[in-house]
């Protein structure tokens, strides 16, 4: 099943896979990592008082760092780490992107995988961070309980997301120029629902320029 995601009162969309409940105990610790405090460039304040972890996204148009905070978000980062950890986001499209307010990516190229995590949703977390930008968010329906693989950058202040329950997870430490040069050129034409059953195969043969992920790790000191 699929649902149209609502991202604002201004009636922009985010779109997700379906939903189905899962147990936390299924989703598993994430992996001991060095923090990210020390680097330069960030956006914000960076919750300097929380340890962080740094995951880089090696993409088409270059490198995104985003240091991860398990204080703002538990169950938003233990998920984003385990998926990282899996290699679930390498060879993913960056497959809306909209100027001024984000770019979404998160949904596998590989079917079969997407399979598995799409409908595997987790628990939401409070809003303790703000959505401004360079803050990094799952996407959600109007749902409780909706996220599961997808992930947005936040362009711009996009804090009006905050009421409806939109729980930033991390934030770009460097790299935030690459993040707002990915192509939107296709805005948010690419089909969801043909991505999910399809993969890479459509999108590239559909919208050959999208950008996308070419690998996701956390980097170790």
């Amino acid at each position: 099943m699929h649902r149209r995601m609502t991202l604002s009162v201004l009636a922009v969309s985010v779109m997700l896979t379906g939903m189905s409940c899962v147990n936390r105990s299924d989703v598993g610790a994430p992996p001991p990592i060095p923090t990210a405090e020390s680097l330069n460039g960030g956006v914000g304040d960076g919750g300097a008082d929380d340890e962080s972890v740094l995951v880089r996204l090696e993409t088409s148009k270059g490198d995104i760092d985003i240091a991860v905070h398990p204080a703002w978000a538990p169950n938003g980062s233990a998920r984003f780490l385990e998926l990282v950890e899996i290699g679930f986001y390498d060879d993913c499209r960056f497959f809306r992107v909209l100027p001024n307010f984000m770019a979404q990516v998160g949904i596998s190229g590989d079917p079969n995988v997407h399979a598995k995590w799409g409908e595997n949703t987790i628990q939401d977390d409070p809003v303790v961070e703000s959505n401004q930008r360079g803050y990094v968010t799952f996407a959600k329906s109007g749902l409780p309980n909706s996220r599961s693989t997808q992930f947005f950058i936040n362009f711009k202040d996009n804090s009006r997301l905050d009421s409806d329950r939109f729980s930033p997870f991390g934030r770009v430490v460097s790299g935030m120029d690459v993040a707002l040069s990915l192509t939107s050129q296709y805005g948010e034409t690419p089909s969801q629902p043909a991505i999910t059953q399809n993969g890479n195969a459509y999108l590239n043969s559909q919208y050959p320029n999208l950008d996308f992920i070419k690998k996701a790790y956390v980097v170790q000191e």
